[in-house]
């Protein structure tokens, strides 16, 4: 049985840093996304790793894991938002105390996804891959992003149903900073490597790919113990979003994957939009999805709002979940069961 948590109106948000923290000059966004989340009605606890940065992570891995224990534990605070990813999250899973959690929110991308998933998968406890806390900065939000608070506020037992965007974000402009932070400015299209409507249902587990493979083999990545314990067998939609990979490491990473059995009893994979993907010789990104559905035999959905590509949409690791795709539209049900 899955656990899921359940935000209200005036919950307290903890921000933590379990990968990287923020440096000195770009504090002003912390206090900016403070600023806007009490404007709409929520607190804000902020950890000592939040703002500082040092040697490519916020401090030594056993007090980020401390920190992010502590605010797991405190009664006061009821979600934990990251202020963003980084690099070296996973030197603090050796740290995090997976025996003595509170059923809390954790929300975020990135590196944050590595402490995600692996929280889902050793404990069955919902977590949730969507925005992080510098993005909630703006004055509104757009209309995909927003949608983490009506995701985030569903109840144990029902659904929640989220679109495709209208548009999405090409690159940053931040010598003229919008009202919603992002710029959307391209038509999203979602796309389907048969070309055709795909329309499949299972249960959603994933994140960036670039950290949680490194999840594989290690006591944090038992996706087989995670069906037996917390599932009644249902099959395993994927959602993956590649920040840095070439064509040919991303394609090494989902063989691995693979071979170590977290593809068996898949229903499809979803792969959000991405920047890298850069072809080695003329070998491009479709070829990589289109092995992939060949040699699993499930239908691959690509470019979804999902990822470093804003906006996204909030996957929950744990639900039951349908994606429909059609005509570069697409939408995705989650039921909290």
């Amino acid at each position: 049985m899955i656990h899921y948590p359940q935000l209200k109106k005036g919950d307290t948000i903890g921000v933590t840093a379990p990968s990287s923290g923020v440096d000195k000059n770009l504090h002003h966004l912390v206090n900016e996304s403070i600023f806007r989340m009490e404007q709409r009605g929520y607190q804000t606890i902020c950890g000592d790793t939040v703002w500082q940065q040092k040697k490519a992570s916020a401090a030594p891995a056993s007090i980020r894991g401390q920190e992010f224990n502590n605010m797991m534990k405190d009664p006061a605070v009821d979600i934990i938002i990251p202020p963003w990813g980084g690099e070296l999250l996973i030197e603090m899973l050796e740290y995090v105390d997976f025996k003595k959690m509170n059923r809390k929110w954790i929300l975020g991308y990135s590196d944050t996804s590595l402490l995600l998933l692996a929280i889902t998968l050793r404990n069955g406890l919902a977590t949730a891959h969507g925005t992080n806390f510098i993005d909630l900065r703006g004055e509104s939000m757009d209309q995909t992003t927003a949608r983490w608070i009506d995701v985030l506020s569903t109840r144990k037992g029902d659904s929640v149903i989220q679109a495709s965007s209208i548009k999405y974000q090409k690159e940053w402009d931040f010598e003229n900073p919008s009202s919603e932070v992002f710029h959307l400015t391209e038509p999203t299209e979602w796309k389907t490597v048969s070309g055709r409507k795909e329309q499949f249902k299972g249960r959603f587990l994933g994140g960036c790919i670039d950290v949680i493979r490194h999840l594989v083999g290690t006591p944090y990545g038992d996706v087989v113990q995670f069906r037996e314990a917390y599932t009644t067998g249902e099959p395993i939609i994927w959602y993956l979003e590649n920040c840095e990979m070439n064509t040919v490491d991303l394609r090494r990473t989902l063989v691995q994957m693979k071979l170590a059995g977290w593809f068996d009893h898949c229903a499809g994979l979803v792969f959000g939009r991405s920047s890298a993907n850069a072809p080695v010789e003329d070998y491009v990104i479709e070829d990589v999805y289109e092995a992939l559905s060949r040699e699993l035999e499930v239908p691959v959905v690509y470019d979804v709002d999902c990822g470093h590509v804003p906006p996204q949409i909030t996957f929950i690791n744990g639900a039951v979940g349908e994606v429909t795709v059609e005509n570069g539209k697409g939408t995705i049900e989650q039921w909290f069961m």
